[in-house]
């Protein structure tokens, strides 16, 4: 059967342009009566045998049939609806204004229709979703093989599902009803279109056309200004062109991928990434749903927006409800004084009278317990538990004391003799789980309890016992957080006979405690809940008296015996009314549901106590059995009848067995909570004219905890039924669920709280919490008490409706609060399951949750997939998920995450354990195989939008390093030019040692003296001007490795009048992408020669570089390692010392290369700067362990040894790759003061050296003479790195004070460095949210938004700075972030480009002030910063001036007009998880990208997607639109050690990266 698509159904397209439509929650659809009901009957029909009748109508009988079968099975097998946890959601208006006639016939799929309405509706408007890309490995892992299937059967507690073939449902006379008729009141429940059948476009089937042919030809990277999705409407829409003759009108594109199209060169479209972003582009201009009031932002307080109350939101109008009081609790002549007078009394009495038969996995009887049994086994074990543990001196328990019963679910009477035996003994039974692994979710919370509860004394039984975990030794190990205890088994062999002298002492009930049932909270802890043994005897009577027990009565339970609703009836109240009790364990249940109605059959039993869950798997399985007959069953105890999706169930239930004997009113759903035990229950009556009750409501009104019957939005509502009346001796009211307890009004939803006797009294040992829950006193409006005595809080939410028949809507633990309104766990679970359930995902086995993202709930739901479904299918689900929820609850999932088959954590009776479940997704280790995060949709309390105020500032900052006297007896000051302070150096001092280098080993490689080097630069000389045959002036390329060649080359280019130009020489291993850069360079300085070694020579000649590059096009290449034996006939002198003296090229972060000019004049005030700032003599050593190739590192290396005359030790940082302790080591052993490095080579070191202190400090390293260890660097101080350093070397004798960074950029290499003399360098913390308005506002260490700056070294003598406006070149305050300015002898003379782009010259090198000091030329360095005037003193006695950098002009990120440096958010995303070991991020149309590189596994890819959205709305307030999880060392990091984001976006958008996984957040 094809299913309707309603793209291509009876209606005009409506075109692509529907994606502006607001999603508005109104969903009147355009589908005409006739229309619809010819679908739907077209839909069904294949369902509904129609026989023709007299009148030609065809009168049908409603199948219970729907296109999905069960889990596990084939579609065809019958099943009971799809939606059979939440069907009847849309009740018939006309049926609840009929006088609340009962409605026997059933609408199976009606929730399942409003939710397949809602998607349709979705579907004209929805644009198309990217898909997420992932890895072929992971996709493999997914399939089919990698799985077992999950053990469905163990479903969640509340639903499941059985495995086992089953046929279709056999039709009861109820169920037909007139198709007409159906049709109508499926009409009257929703006007839109329906589509029954959820096979829709699995594996898209049914092709809706995509983006994908639009975006063929649109060209996205021409987008010159792109639109800004952040906002929240689109003012300027893409452009997109449509393709040449395309005239066929489309209609709009669906959700998901349904199918490719091709390019031209064969590349599916959709699956580029740039394809992807602009169709999420496209979704995300849609707008959000409630639109943002306009608010005021103070300048640095983004104020989060605050919800505000919608105006049209239904308000509770009913007049104040009245406290509703139960019947009395009538005393009975024969009730016993206590529980175990009445074990007692039976004992003896009818010792053979059956109490308890347990069944085995087949459904055999496997025992049966008598009374006479039970009392004398009780005694034994009271006996024993008082005397034969510990000695007569020192018993191990004492009555009063607690005792764990561990009791497998197949073991009921064991358990039983133990719990009736600590009855006996006065000793308090805590019945808990078995532990079955060390690890198993909530063992350890159980732990907790028992410790708290000082339990010492385990009872368990032997097949128990022998099946715990053992160590080697045999001994049972101590599980995870529990305490030490003594494993006690209580089978009677084991046991001592007590004397015939001993009785227990039975008293009559008193307020000691009986016993504690233990509860899990929403947050995973375990609380016990006490329970008197007079609580526990009125309960008994109480239900006794409810339930209408009788002497001698059958009852069958499936539940489980050791709390809640199996322990009341199936241990406690069966034993005081002499009852038989079957027991059906799990186990068996999964191996035939049908087994607990076989045993109400076979035993004429008055009474079933089941689950929703139990009736559900029994009408999946019915069809194996003929001869069943329910008539003896009088009442059949619903234990979850609180849960609102019960009624499906019960519905579903009573409609395929009332043919079998089962009468509508032995269906009484219960209410129950550990605190206050039973809370109602239906009464089981004998007039079948009586309805149960009923409630439609308004799920809209319910968010807001309003009750509203009658809906004008039909698509949400929710259908509740009554779970009967206040118990016995009980006053119920109910209570606002926050603040104080004040009473509700007749229409509002309140938390249950109940007064009586027969309640839980406390939480053992808290009492705090047992105030708030045990001892509540509601108070009327008028703040007077409803009574004197305390109430208990159920957990419960619901009211009392008409009659005093009592409703239940929710728990408080499931309650999830997200913009102010209030929505169910329960109802969400129940919306996705409808939305073409048990093909994707297992029933049962889906959790919902929320989690606090940025002040505000968010909604999580995971679910567990089948492993034979697609990733497509899977997408497709998840799609259709979020636009059902966003429909019917009007509310946004924030995330969306399905994990492998049987991933998710279980409780003991295999439903999920939720609180284990958000702790794995909050911690990252969840998993998933599947990922949509909807932050974009869902966050709507961003702070607005910054509009930036066009306005000037005053006063400005300024500051300038001071000039130092130069001392005297420096002769060479006379000199301008480095090359004649080589001469003068080589006449007077020839033998000093200017350079040393070393190698790996730490040995010295090479050495020169000041004579050698100016011999070897006039060798160089003459061969650039024979061999080369060179003129002053022309461009010479050095490719040179790190040493002592490179400074000889260099001087040699001086010597002959050349212009030097360092370039770095291709790696040997990565020729392909190292060389291109190496010719780049040499092209673009013109370079008309090019020096080098022998061996890279060669290598630039070899083949594979011929396979990089064309190397005929190189300069003619000189082999240095040939010099010639002549000198030249003179040195070259320059004219003018403003001529150029060198080149200095290099790649910004952004990927640009930028060559600029030095001047010999420029050259030699550096050097001089230099020396002053470090204090250089010729006695001083400096270890200098930078690249050679540019900026400063370029400085230190060749030039400043050469001027101030001190001996460098250099050490090429590649060498410490293999001996990572080289730089150190070498610091150490030449004592050396200063030292200067670069960030890779403090990482390597942190990294390298981290656990080797020790035994580098056996080897004698020691840093304590080391006055300066600088950082060489363009960016922001990286302070973690250089603290994590410092401490890491601390016990080796580093002085903190040591450390520190200097700052440089293009237009002035060198413009702070800290010197010898100069004050510590400081650091500040400053509000990271006002910097994003370009404000400086300085806070506290440790306040909440604080980022810590330290200052980037002290400014070096000469240069002046100021801070300036980037767009208006204002001078701007020290309260402002600007762009820092610099004036310096030092600065570089210009770019030097080939085509000279004079506009960019002028601006970046001689700019000036709009305003204030106009005259004086400035150089815009590109980066933000601000200066402080510190409170320090430098070596002059003047006040400091400490500049901060705070990061580049071009690498900030423009987003909600705000400014933020990818820094920030990387640190952010770095720590939000442990296997992220490196982020970047970069923006593409105004979406946030980050890229995180994953060290772990690749399951753990998609754990990243939550937490790095989550820490980035948190702490940015920015809403992250793709996450790109790759493998280590995919983000690309030049030699300085940082990041290229712009080679990232590039390689990314190319489709370069090969990442793991890629999630587009909507």
């Amino acid at each position: 059967m094809k299913p309707w698509d309603p793209l291509h159904g009876d209606r005009t397209s409506r075109g692509t342009a529907c994606h502006s439509e607001c999603l508005l929650p109104s969903l009147t659809g355009d589908i005409t009566q006739k229309g619809y009901e010819k679908k739907r009957s077209k839909l069904i029909g294949a369902y509904l045998p129609q026989p023709p009748t007299a009148n030609g109508a065809a009168v049908v009988r409603c199948r219970l049939q729907h296109s999905e079968g069960a889990p596990g099975r084939a579609l065809h097998s019958g099943n009971i609806g799809v939606c059979d946890i939440r069907d009847a959601a849309v009740r018939e208006r006309a049926a609840s204004t009929a006088g609340n006639r009962p409605l026997f016939y059933f609408r199976f799929d009606v929730h399942t229709e409003a939710v397949q309405a809602a998607l349709a509706k979705h579907k004209e408007r929805k644009m198309a979703v990217p898909m997420p890309s992932k890895r072929r490995s992971l996709v493999v892992q997914t399939s089919m093989d990698a799985y077992t299937p999950p053990d469905t059967s163990s479903g969640s507690e509340d639903e499941g599902s059985v495995q086992g073939d089953s046929q279709g449902t056999p039709t009861s006379s109820q169920g037909s009803i007139n198709m007409e008729h159906w049709i109508s009141q499926a009409i009257h429940g929703s006007t839109t279109s329906t589509t029954s059948s959820s096979s829709t476009q699995s594996g898209g089937s049914g092709a809706a056309h995509r983006l994908a042919d639009v975006m063929a030809q649109t060209h996205i990277e021409n987008h010159s200004a792109p639109p800004d999705v952040t906002t929240y409407t689109s003012e300027h829409p893409i452009q997109v062109e449509r393709p040449q003759g395309s005239t066929t009108s489309r209609t709009a594109p669906k959700y998901g991928n349904a199918e490719l199209m091709e390019t031209g060169d064969g590349v599916p479209v959709s699956s580029r990434v740039s394809a992807k972003i602009q169709q999420l582009v496209n979704t995300l201009k849609r707008p959000k749903r409630p639109p943002l009031r306009e608010f005021f932002v103070d300048d640095f307080e983004e104020l989060l927006e605050v919800q505000q109350p919608d105006p049209n939101q239904p308000k509770p109008e009913g007049a104040q409800m009245l406290a509703m009081r139960g019947e009395q609790l009538g005393v009975v002549t024969n009730w016993p004084p206590s529980l175990e007078a009445a074990l007692q009394r039976w004992g003896t009495i009818s010792p053979k009278a059956p109490c308890l038969t347990t069944m085995d996995t087949n459904g055999k009887p496997l025992y049966i317990l008598t009374y006479g049994k039970l009392w004398t086994r009780s005694m034994k074990v009271a006996y024993n538990i008082l005397h034969k543990l510990g000695t007569k001196q020192e018993p191990m328990v004492r009555p009063g004391d607690r005792v764990a019963l561990v009791f497998p679910n197949n073991d009921p009477a064991a358990s039983m003799v133990a719990f009736y035996g600590c009855l006996l003994a006065e000793v308090v039974p805590v019945p808990i789980e078995v532990p079955l692994t060390r690890k198993d979710a909530g063992s350890q919370q159980i732990g907790f309890l028992l410790g708290s509860c000082g339990v010492t004394v385990a009872l368990t039984s032997d097949a128990c016992h022998k099946g715990l975990p053992k160590s080697p030794t045999g001994e049972i190990p101590q599980f995870k957080g529990w305490p030490k205890l003594l494993w006690f088994v209580t089978e009677s062999k084991h046991l001592s006979k007590p004397p015939r002298d001993w009785f227990p002492h039975i008293k009559d009930a008193n307020n000691d405690t009986a016993y504690i049932e233990y509860k899990t909270c929403k947050d995973g802890s375990v609380l016990g809940v006490t329970v008197t043994r007079i609580a526990l005897l009125t309960h008994c009577q109480a239900l006794t008296q409810a339930c209408g027990y009788t002497e001698a009565e059958t009852i069958v339970n499936v539940l489980d015996f050791k709390k809640d609703v199996g322990l009341w009836h199936g241990i406690l109240t069966s034993v005081m009314n002499m009852m038989h009790v079957i027991s059906i364990p799990y186990s068996l249940m999964k191996v035939n549901p049908l087994s607990w109605i076989q045993k109400v059959c076979q035993y004429k039993a008055k009474v079933a106590c089941v689950k929703s869950r139990d009736m559900h798997w029994a009408l999946v399985a019915h069809r194996d059995q003929r001869d069943i007959n329910l008539s003896s069953l009088r009442m059949l105890i619903v234990a979850d009848g609180a849960n609102p999706w019960s009624i499906s169930s019960c519905d579903a239930f009573l409609n395929v067995f009332q043919s079998k004997g089962l009468r509508q009113e032995v269906i009484c759903p219960c209410a129950s909570s550990p605190e206050a035990l039973t809370v109602a229950i239906r009464r089981p009556t004998d007039d079948s004219n009586q309805p149960p009750g009923r409630g439609v409501l308004s799920m809209h009104g319910l968010t807001y905890g309003v009750i509203r019957v009658d809906s004008e939005e039909k698509l949400s509502v929710l259908t509740v039924q009554d779970v009967g009346l206040v118990m016995p001796g009980a006053i119920m009211c109910s209570v606002k669920p926050d603040g104080i307890p004040q009473l509700c009004r007749t229409d509002e939803i309140g938390e249950l709280c109940v007064c009586a006797i027969a309640t839980g009294t406390s939480y053992y040992g808290l009492s705090g919490m047992t105030k708030n829950t045990f001892e509540v006193f509601p108070v009327t409006s008028s703040g007077a008490p409803v009574s004197e005595y305390p109430f208990v809080r159920t957990g419960l939410l619901g009211f009392i409706g008409p009659g005093g028949l009592v409703f239940v809507v929710g728990k408080m633990d499931g309650l999830m609060v997200v913009s102010g309104r209030r929505h169910n766990a329960d109802d969400i679970v129940a919306t996705a399951l409808a939305v073409e359930p048990m093909k994707f995902v297992y029933r049962g086995r889906i959790a919902v949750f929320s989690v606090t993202v940025l002040h505000d709930e968010r909604i999580v739901i995971v679910a567990e997939q089948r492993p034979d479904s697609t990733e497509e299918d899977s997408f497709q689900w998840m799609s259709r998920v979020l636009q059902a929820i966003d429909s019917i609850h009007q509310v946004g999932v924030y995330c969306l995450a399905l994990v492998p088959a049987n991933t998710l954590p279980k409780t003991p009776l295999g439903g999920i354990h939720l609180s284990e479940t958000k702790q794995l997704f909050l911690e990252g280790s969840l998993h998933p195989c599947n990922v949509l995060m909807c932050p974009h949709t869902c966050v709507t309390n961003l702070p607005k939008p910054r509009q930036k105020q066009p306005g000037t500032c005053h006063g400005q900052a300024g500051a300038w390093g001071a000039w130092g006297l130069e001392p005297n007896g420096c002769a060479f000051l006379q000199f301008l030019f480095l090359s004649e302070v080589l001469q003068w150096r080589a006449q007077t001092t020839p033998d000093h040692v200017l350079y040393t280098l070393l190698n790996c080993r730490g040995t010295i490689a090479s050495s020169l003296t000041c004579v050698q080097l100016h011999k070897r630069a006039e060798k160089i000389a003459v061969m650039l001007m024979e061999r080369g045959h060179l003129q002053d002036g022309d461009h010479v390329a050095l490719v040179y490795p790190p040493g002592i060649d490179l400074i000889a080359a260099f001087y040699g280019c001086l010597y002959a009048g050349c212009v030097p130009i360092t370039v770095r020489p291709p790696h040997p291993q990565n020729i392909a992408t190292t060389l291109p850069t190496v010719k780049m360079i040499v092209e673009v300085s013109r370079s008309a020669c090019l020096m080098t070694t022998q061996l890279i020579c060669k290598l630039l000649r070899s083949r594979e570089a011929a396979a990089a590059v064309d190397v005929r096009a190189w300069p003619p290449i000189l082999d240095t390692d040939d010099l010639p034996k002549k000198r030249p006939a003179q040195i070259y002198k320059p004219s003018n010392p403003d001529t150029l003296a060198y080149l200095d090229f290099s790649v910004s972060t952004t990927g640009m290369l930028a060559g600029v000019k030095m001047s010999h004049a420029a050259t030699s005030a550096f050097c001089r700067s230099i020396k002053l700032q470090c204090e250089l003599y010729p006695s001083r050593e400096v270890a200098i362990c930078l690249d050679p190739y540019c900026g400063l590192g370029f400085v230190l290396w060749c030039l400043c040894s050469v001027y101030s005359g001190h001996q460098s030790i250099l050490i090429p940082p590649s060498e410490l790759e293999t001996n990572p302790a080289l730089w150190l080591l070498a610091v150490s052993q030449y004592k050396v003061r200063d030292t200067f490095c670069s960030y890779s080579v403090m990482e390597l070191c942190t990294k390298g050296l981290g656990s080797q202190t020790e035994s580098l400090k056996a080897r004698g390293l020691d840093l304590s003479r080391v006055r300066t260890c600088v950082v060489v660097a363009e960016e922001r101080p990286r302070i973690a790195l250089t603290q994590s350093f410092s401490k890491l070397f601390k016990d080796l004798g580093l002085h903190p004070r040591a450390v520190s960074t200097s700052f440089g950029c293009r237009v002035n290499l060198a413009i702070c460095l800290q010197g010898t003399s100069g004050p510590d360098p400081t650091t500040v913390y400053v509000d990271m949210r006002a910097l994003r308005h370009d404000r400086v506002r300085l806070v506290e260490r440790g306040s909440p938004h604080s980022l810590p700056l330290m200052e980037s070294g002290k400014i070096l003598p000469g240069v002046r700075i100021i801070i300036a406006n980037p767009e208006t070149k204002g001078p701007l305050g020290d309260s402002h972030l600007g762009e820092i300015w610099v004036h310096s002898a030092h600065n570089a003379s210009g770019y030097f480009t080939i085509y000279g782009d004079e506009s960019l010259q002028s601006d970046h090198f001689s700019s000036r002030l709009s305003f204030g000091d106009t005259q004086t030329v400035w150089a815009r360095t590109g980066y933000l910063g601000f200066l402080r005037r510190t409170e320090l003193t430098d070596a002059n006695g003047e006040r400091h001036d400490a500049l901060y950098v705070v990061g580049a002009l071009d690498e900030a990120m423009e987003l909600r007009g705000m400014r933020y440096h990818p820094i920030d958010i990387e640190t952010s995303v770095i720590r939000a998880h442990k296997s992220v070991t490196e982020c970047a991020v970069f923006t593409w149309t105004n979406l946030l990208v980050v890229v995180v590189e994953l060290d772990g596994s690749e399951q753990e890819a998609l754990d990243l997607v939550p937490l790095v959205t989550n820490v980035v709305l948190e702490e940015h307030y920015l809403v992250v639109g793709v996450v790109v999880v790759v493998d280590i060392g995919v983000i690309p990091i030049n030699s300085r050690g940082e990041k290229q984001r712009m080679h990232l976006r590039d390689g990314f958008l190319a489709d370069q990266l090969d990442p793991i996984y890629v999630a587009y957040n909507m």
